[in-house]
């Protein structure tokens, strides 16, 4: 019962956090305020996953997890949903450094990696049971498909389709934002909190996965595991 009542709960944060994205679309923020979502979200992303870590290992329980990763995970809908959003909305304001790229290679490039992007999230759902965001936390270690190529599928095609949409605009600034930025926030997510929380949940089993699949790229072909 506390489950299916958790599990609702989030689906209603989920949907107020859609409602929120629908919002900062629709509106025309000043210039202050825009940079703010663009630069200013991102990077409250750091403290706000040094929190949920520092709750994690104050009481290191499944409970306790279920509870931090929710609010790390909706937290970071939030911020990083704001920033990209607008990035992508208020992007012909800064595009500045055009890039000499054929507009036909950038939507290719977004087309592959955002086909692959869903991808892993019906890999993540068929295989582990759950929902990206905390919507459903993952009731099994995946280790198959494309997690067993790198343990951050999902992360590595969001961040080369949000690069790959800087291309398609042919915007250097945008590229740069997505590379110097978005992309070290979230990799300090996946470091500093997503693989502890994953260490608590499933124990030797992740840190045996954890040490024989690469974090990100993929350097080589997957190792069986026992």
């Amino acid at each position: 019962m506390k489950s299916t009542v958790g599990t609702i709960a989030r689906i209603a944060i989920f949907i107020l956090i859609a409602i929120f994205w629908w919002w900062v679309w629709g509106q025309s923020f000043s210039s202050g305020m825009s940079w703010f979502l663009i630069i200013g979200c991102v990077l409250l992303v750091f403290p706000v996953v040094g929190l949920g870590r520092l709750g994690l290992d104050r009481r290191p329980t499944r409970e306790q997890t279920v509870w931090m990763s929710a609010f790390v995970h909706f937290s970071l809908m939030v911020l990083l949903g704001a920033a990209i959003l607008e990035a992508v909305k208020t992007r012909a304001s800064w595009m500045g450094w055009q890039l000499p790229i054929p507009l036909v290679i950038g939507n290719i490039l977004a087309l592959v990696t955002g086909l692959f992007t869903t991808f892993t999230v019906i890999n993540l759902g068929l295989k582990a049971l759950g929902a990206p965001f905390a919507v459903a936390l993952t009731q099994k270690l995946t280790a198959d498909w494309l997690y067993a190529w790198t343990r951050n599928p999902m992360v590595l095609g969001t961040l080369t389709f949000l690069a790959s949409l800087g291309i398609w605009y042919q915007s250097t600034l945008f590229v740069v934002w997505v590379l110097v930025l978005v992309t070290p926030a979230w990799l300090f997510f996946v470091k500093v909190f997503e693989e502890r929380e994953l260490e608590i949940r499933f124990g030797e089993s992740y840190l045996e996965y954890k040490a024989k699949t690469p974090m990100l790229f993929p350097q080589h072909r997957p190792k069986e595991l026992k």
